[in-house]
Formats: structure tokens, C-alpha cells, sequence
């Protein structure tokens, strides 16, 4: 009697430790990646794992990583930013004004010769950003208009800018193409390159600054309790006003990445990027509601995302086209959201 009470605790134990697993947002993702990356790799015909498709994948994971670490730090505030995508069109638009209308480059200078003026379209496409985010900020602040509504008159705005600067046209100037190759190790093709290197690095920054520091702690803070955090002496606003900085400056340096992508600043470069950022935001395991979130999460909520849509169009049993790429993403959503709903008993 006393045998089968034990096995029957060791058992419980055992489920209970891979019920605490897999309600692990992190855990449920890997997983996840795993057995997407086996179905695809057959239902592809064994392409979906080539070097090739997965730089493909990290390339976009790289367009969209830099705004879902920005859309992270405002929700956990329990904010929205429905601008960034806005920000990217905007902050490349400016960019390739400067360098093709301002300094009267165009697309013939290339190579190591054009980066000078990339690392210049860079500049400028942050400081667009941070422009943007002190915007937000100030309607948020100052005028007392919800993030919501703040942040979707700050889209609108900036969506017409850029198409008034740029005439609707894109701006074709200087560019390194050599920073989007992917790097080589003994012959062996990687799928990483240097802009996703470098995407990679800022988003390991960002996971420090989150998690590891005064700042980070703050956000949090504001998102979980605001009258506790102003009790606490942190200035609401102060914070505030950081936070949608930081978004709109990664914004204007995922606008800065789409500029050497395309070799050009595009009105349309940003173009729904926001619902993707939100999606992964969400699927990354970020509460709305504010004061949850870990930058781990949203990396590979964003991969996620891409392998899905990657490996859709990739399969061969069925035929999938490039514009359900939306009701994928709408439904992705739907099932974060309601896996963390189903959790939330658990974490009480």
C-alpha cells in the first residue's frame, strides 16, 4: 500500500514538473520552433533547413526583432505603440533624403565607398526615431491622450510625412551590400550577416537593460503598480517619456536596417509592421495588461512568427498564398492570447 502511495506521489511530481515546463512561455516557444522546423523540413521536401531559407528567415526576423523589443518595454508599461511601423517608413524616408536630395548621392556609390553614408542613414534614421518617441511622449504626458489614441495620431502623421517627403516614391541612394551577406567559416555558408549580427547584439543590450538594471526595474514597476511606482519616487512620466523614446529610436534603427536592405528609404518600408510587432510581443508571452515580459520570449516569439510564415509558403502537400499572411498572423494572436489566459490560473 505504501509502494503504490510513493509511486503515486512520484507520479504526480512528474506531471506537476512538466505542467510548471510547459507553462514556461520560453519552454512552449522552443518547443514549438522544434516541431515546426521537423513538419516543415518534411512537408518542404527537406529545403525548409537549408542555409539559404534559414537566412531568409532571420533576415525578416531581423526587420521586425528591433520594433518587437520596442513594442516590449511599452507594453510591460501597459502602454501601446502603434506608431513604430510608422517610425520605420519615416526615419528611412529621411534618410535617403539626406543622402540622395541633401547631399546628391545616388545608388553608383556602393561598396566599402558607401559606408561613411550608411552609417550616416543610420544616424539619421535614429534620430527620427528618438524624434517620433518624444512626440508620443509629450501626447501622452502633457495633452493626457491615451497611448492608444496618442500613438495612432502619431502613425497617421508620420505615414503622410513620408510619403510627402518622399514623393511616394523610393529614395535610391548609396549602400553597402556587402553587410547584408552572410558570413562564411571554413567554406560553410552561416545564415547570419552583419545587419543581423548587429540586430542581434542591440537585442541582447536591450535584455540587459530590461532585466538587469534601474530602468528595466522601473518599467516594470509602472506597468505592475503606477501608485505604488509614484509612491516609490519614480516619476510616471519621466519613465513614460524614456520608454516611448527607447521604442521610437529602435523603430528609427529597424528603419535604418530596411534602408540597407533595400538599398533605398521607401514610404511603404513600414508598411503593417506594427500588427507584427504586437503579434510577437504577444506571442513572446508579454501581458497587455502590463508588468510581464522577458526580451528571451519576444526574440523567439518574432522566430516563431517567421518560421510560420517561412515554412507556409514553403510546403508542398499544400498550396498557401503570400496574402494569408495576415490571417496567419490574426491567428497567431488569437492563440497566444488564449494560452495565456489558460496559464493564468497556474501562475496564480
Amino acid at each position: 500500500m505504501s509502494n503504490s502511495k510513493q509511486v503515486e506521489v512520484e507520479k504526480q511530481s512528474f506531471l506537476d514538473q512538466v505542467r510548471a515546463s510547459f507553462s514556461n512561455q520560453s519552454t512552449l516557444l522552443v518547443v514549438t520552433l522544434v516541431v515546426l522546423g521537423v513538419v516543415f523540413q518534411i512537408t518542404s521536401q527537406g529545403i525548409f533547413l537549408s542555409t539559404g531559407t534559414l537566412g531568409t528567415v532571420l533576415n525578416d526576423w531581423g526587420s521586425y526583432i528591433l520594433l518587437a523589443v520596442a513594442q516590449t518595454f511599452v507594453v510591460i508599461t501597459g502602454g501601446i505603440d502603434l506608431s513604430v511601423g510608422a517610425t520605420v517608413s519615416l526615419s528611412s524616408v529621411v534618410a535617403g533624403w539626406v543622402l540622395v536630395k541633401g547631399l546628391g548621392l545616388d545608388s553608383t556609390t556602393s561598396g566599402s565607398d558607401a559606408t561613411p553614408y550608411v552609417l550616416l542613414a543610420v544616424l539619421v534614421s535614429l534620430l527620427v526615431g528618438l524624434t517620433v518617441g518624444a512626440i508620443n511622449a509629450f501626447l501622452i504626458n502633457v495633452l493626457k491622450i491615451v497611448p492608444f489614441i496618442a500613438t495612432l495620431a502619431t502613425m497617421g502623421a508620420m505615414t503622410g510625412l513620408a510619403i510627402i517627403i518622399s514623393g511616394g516614391m523610393p529614395l535610391q541612394g548609396p549602400n553597402n551590400w556587402e553587410l547584408g551577406i552572410p558570413y562564411e567559416i571554413f567554406g560553410i555558408q552561416l545564415p547570419i550577416s552583419t545587419t543581423v549580427l548587429a540586430v542581434m547584439i542591440i537585442t541582447v543590450i536591450c535584455g540587459l537593460i530590461l532585466h538587469k538594471t534601474k530602468f528595466g526595474l522601473h518599467t516594470f514597476a509602472l506597468g505592475s503598480n503606477a501608485f505604488a511606482t509614484r509612491a516609490a519616487g519614480i516619476s510616471p512620466a519621466r519613465q513614460i517619456t524614456k520608454v516611448y523614446m527607447l521604442s521610437g529610436g529602435l523603430a528609427g534603427l529597424a528603419g535604418a536596417y530596411a534602408y540597407i536592405r533595400l538599398g533605398a528609404g521607401s514610404p511603404s518600408n513600414g508598411t503593417g509592421m506594427e500588427l507584427y510587432a504586437i503579434a510577437a510581443v504577444v506571442i513572446g508571452g508579454v501581458s497587455l495588461m502590463g508588468g510581464v515580459g522577458r526580451i528571451v520570449g519576444i526574440a523567439l516569439g518574432t522566430l516563431v512568427l517567421f518560421t510560420v510564415q517561412s515554412g507556409l509558403l514553403m510546403v508542398k502537400v499544400i498550396t498557401v498564398s503570400p496574402s494569408l499572411k495576415q490571417v496567419i498572423v490574426a491567428l497567431l494572436i488569437v492563440a497566444a492570447v488564449a494560452i495565456q489566459a489558460l496559464q493564468k490560473p497556474a501562475r496564480k
